[in-house]
């Protein structure tokens, strides 16, 4: 019995999934099961009740997967500490982002800690906020990049930054004249929104509320590149965060507008599951994440 089967044990209890358990490990659906099958016949125990309406761990399982935890916490907890007497900064690190911050906040970033500690192999995914989440608890990812953080006894939240909210528009539409514009002016006029379930959009709904203001919602979008395209022929105006729109303000196909009386900023921040055992080269993005000296791409 190895140390990596009881944490493919671990990972299919925590994800109730022998696919992502698979994913997580990178070896086979196949594999896994092999290996569950292995433990099962080393403690002469049935470990998980087959089931195909619901997964769900035996007593045995449960006592095994506790102590395995620590087992493996303790096992990562040595190595890392071994790697920091070593000053040694390797590995692999696993990021699930938004599509905002991962196509227009990370990169900078990335590229100062790749330069830095080359040996080190980030693997970036794009998700839908939620599933960021969902990655991050079920330890499919070791880190994941938000916007508007939740709160969650189970996750740590590190804080990043603040990306300024700024309101878009066609350059030839009528607010694309002006600097500035209080949200009142924005009474009733076609808006491209994102899905209701994005917490920039659920931001912005409390913003214009707060303020009283009623816009007509024409198109809603997943990610921020498409309501930019919506918003560049001209469908409506919309509110997005400014670190999205250097590339086309610079080009001239959108026109961007600073909202009057109201500092509007979206707050960005990193999770990881609560309790997990950071590697050196964890600690050290993080680290970079959180600075303010990353360079940023210029205009093009």
């Amino acid at each position: 019995m190895q140390i990596e089967s009881l944490k493919v044990f671990c990972d299919l209890a925590e994800t109730e999934s022998f696919t992502k358990a698979a994913q997580i490990n990178e070896i086979t659906q196949s594999a896994v099961s092999q290996q569950i099958g292995m433990l099962e016949r080393t403690f002469r125990s049935l470990l998980i009740e087959r089931s195909k309406k619901k997964f769900r761990l035996t007593r045995e399982g449960e006592i095994l997967y506790d102590y395995s935890k620590q087992i493996i916490q303790m096992y990562d907890s040595l190595q890392h500490k071994l790697q920091e007497v070593k000053e040694i900064v390797s590995g692999t690190i696993r990021v699930a982002t938004i599509y905002s911050i991962g196509l227009h906040d990370l990169p900078p970033y990335l590229k100062q800690f790749l330069k830095s500690y080359p040996t080190v192999n980030v693997h970036v995914e794009y998700r839908r906020s939620n599933q960021v989440y969902e990655d991050v608890l079920s330890n499919v990812v070791d880190l994941g990049l938000v916007a508007y953080p939740v709160k969650d006894t189970k996750l740590e939240v590190t804080p990043l930054r603040k990306d300024k909210l700024m309101l878009i528009c066609h350059p030839q539409h009528p607010f694309a004249k002006l600097k500035n514009i209080r949200l009142s002016a924005l009474a009733d006029q076609k808006f491209i929104g994102f899905e209701p379930d994005i917490p920039t959009r659920k931001a912005i709904d409390r913003i214009l509320k707060d303020a009283g203001v009623e816009v007509q919602t024409v198109m809603e979008f997943d990610n921020v590149e498409t309501v930019k395209r919506a918003v560049e022929i001209d469908a409506g105006v919309s509110m997005v965060p400014q670190a999205t729109i250097t590339q086309e303000v610079s080009k001239q196909t959108l026109a961007q507008i600073e909202i009057e009386g109201a500092d509007i900023y979206r707050p960005l921040a990193a999770i990881h599951k609560k309790g997990k055992i950071l590697s050196p080269a964890m600690k050290q993005f993080i680290a970079i994440l959180k600075s303010d000296n990353a360079t940023m791409p210029k205009p093009v």
